[in-house]
């Protein structure tokens, strides 16, 4: 089963500016919520992916922790620096 994962809203989260790493919370189009570990040094860089327990995973649909979101970080980080949502 392929799900596209898609990023409909981002909201900062926390930010440390001494060590240029950013949280976000990101909801996606399936109304599923994850935060989005960045650092700025000088660019931005996706450093981490954590599902929030909203909904049961989009993807392989388990209703507690799993790495799924891990395995798609790449084009989560695409679609936040694409977009400009950061």
């Amino acid at each position: 089963m392929s799900t596209k994962l898609v990023i409909k809203d981002i909201v900062p989260s926390d930010r440390n500016e001494e060590t240029g790493l950013y949280q976000y919370i990101a909801t996606l189009t399936n109304q599923a919520k994850c935060r989005l570990f960045f650092s700025k040094n000088p660019d931005w860089k996706l450093i981490g992916v954590n599902r929030l327990l909203n909904i049961p995973c989009p993807i392989c649909r388990k209703d507690y922790y799993c790495n799924c979101m891990s395995n798609h970080a790449g084009e989560l980080e695409r679609q936040a620096l694409e977009k400009n949502l950061l």
